[in-house]
């Protein structure tokens, strides 16, 4: 609660406060009435590049605040992005993230988004969320991730470990060269090998597109210190605190 609430950036779903009953703590989050990408997902099968395009920039732009900040979400995928009105992409759920200037060695995340230093030595830091940039690039292109081995954990993991890209044949020829390389550099095996955020913006997937609107707001003093989320105590919300709210 106290990460989301102090990040501030309009690629990050703002959360205004909390209150609690006997059973539940309730969260009041910015309107978010696009909703899940997940179910846009679900919905549309798989989207352009013009499309998919928006949504990793503003993504990538959050994630330069969230990593400026100390913080690694640890757990990017398209059930944890919300859509508002216009549709545009925030950040919704970090309930994996964790403050570090150091690596990390919790696992955790989600099986088909995670990455390969998870898997082998375990030992990770802020690139694992470039790498889940890639996952989510490939599956809003292809309409399912790219390492993905059904029904078998144990061999989904293998493929994330060592697997090659590959794209399927009927949808291969209409995902652009630019787009693959992309894609190809931020799913390096080595986390080292992977762009920085500010190459993921400049790369020329992006960069020569004008049509694509890269955020430009501002991605430091998010974290500076403020008062803490208000806490609104039993089932009543003060009136100022009543406009509905959708959450992740």
């Amino acid at each position: 609660i106290e990460i989301q609430t102090r990040l501030r950036h309009p690629g990050v779903l703002r959360m205004y406060g909390y209150f609690h009953d006997e059973k539940r703590v309730y969260l009041v989050l910015e309107l978010a009435p696009g909703g899940e990408l997940f179910k846009r997902l679900q919905s549309e099968k798989r989207f352009g590049e013009a499309q998919t395009g928006k949504w990793v920039t503003q993504l990538a732009s959050a994630l330069q605040c969230v990593h400026a900040n100390k913080v690694i979400h640890r757990d990017i995928k398209p059930e944890n992005l919300l859509l508002d009105g216009n549709s545009e992409l925030k950040i919704a759920d970090f309930g994996w993230s964790t403050v570090a200037k150091d690596k990390r060695q919790t696992f955790c995340g989600t099986l088909d988004y995670l990455a390969p230093e998870m898997l082998t030595h375990g030992v990770y830091d802020f690139r694992v969320d470039v790498w889940a940039l890639g996952i989510l690039m490939y599956e809003c292109l292809v309409g399912s991730p790219p390492f993905e081995v059904p029904d078998s954990v144990e061999e989904t993991h293998k493929a994330i470990q060592e697997g090659p890209i590959t794209y399927p044949p009927e949808l291969s020829m209409g995902i652009s060269s630019s787009a693959k390389d992309l894609i190809k550099k931020l799913l390096a095996k080595k986390p080292e090998d992977r762009p920085s955020l500010e190459e993921v913006l400049a790369h020329p997937q992006y960069a020569a597109n004008d049509s694509l609107e890269v955020d430009a707001h501002p991605i430091m003093g998010s974290m500076r210190r403020v008062k803490p989320p208000a806490r609104f105590e039993g089932n009543r919300l003060p009136a100022a605190a009543r406009s509905p709210a959708h959450g992740g």
